[in-house]
């Protein structure tokens, strides 16, 4: 083989290594003055699961399996062997007024280069500020757009407009403006990325589904 077609085959292959998204685990940490909870993300193509961790137990107690492709949100209860359908949540409301301002300070975290994002509400006496980093996190953005949760780290993070695909805080910490007193730290404590089996992200075949009566 030539050197021009070498050299074209490697170009192709550093192509699909640059176009292909995240695979493997994302931990994250949630403090607050009164706890600290620990959930797992495992990430493959348009698939995620999320295990949620005892405080004491360190086991997983519940899960969420989110098909991004198709925006179907499945519960999961390993303790009862039980899973159904997650409806989505009337969206959330804000009172005041959100303004978003993008820093200029930089930090590096878990290895990836962080932006500074700041989001105040003078009304809600909040202010929240990422570090986020912009690789090939795709599932993130949609993830919390599905999941559509009512913590102020969720919705303010959808406050910020035109982040580039890929992007995802590797940490925030939310302040009162009055005092500046942390509320809430959330931060990647750990990454594993990698292959993962289809089954890491299935619901286990003797689980019985959950019918509301």
């Amino acid at each position: 083989m030539n050197k021009l077609k070498l050299l074209a085959l490697g170009l192709t292959f550093s192509a699909m290594a640059v176009a292909q998204s995240y695979e493997g685990s994302v931990e994250f940490k949630m403090k607050t003055n009164k706890d600290t909870t620990t959930n797992i993300y495992y990430v493959k193509g348009d698939n995620v699961k999320l295990d949620q961790l005892g405080r004491k137990s360190g086991k997983v107690e519940g899960s969420f399996v989110f098909d991004l492709a198709t925006n179907q949100v499945k519960y999961v209860n390993p303790l009862r062997k039980v899973w159904g359908e997650h409806k989505s949540e009337i969206a959330p409301t804000i009172k005041g007024t959100c303004i978003v301002s993008k820093g200029g300070s930089t930090k590096v975290i878990q290895g990836y280069k962080c932006t500074e994002y700041i989001v105040k509400n003078a009304e809600e006496n909040t202010q929240i500020t990422y570090w986020i980093a912009t690789s090939k996190f795709d599932f993130f953005i949609p993830l919390v757009k599905l999941w559509n949760r009512k913590d102020k780290q969720s919705i303010y993070f959808n406050q910020i407009k035109d982040l580039p695909k890929g992007s995802m805080p590797l940490m925030s910490e939310e302040k009162t403006i009055s005092d500046m007193k942390s509320v809430s730290k959330l931060e990647v404590s750990k990454l594993g990325k990698g292959a993962l089996d289809a089954s890491k992200l299935a619901i286990p075949g003797d689980y019985n589904k959950f019918e509301q009566k």
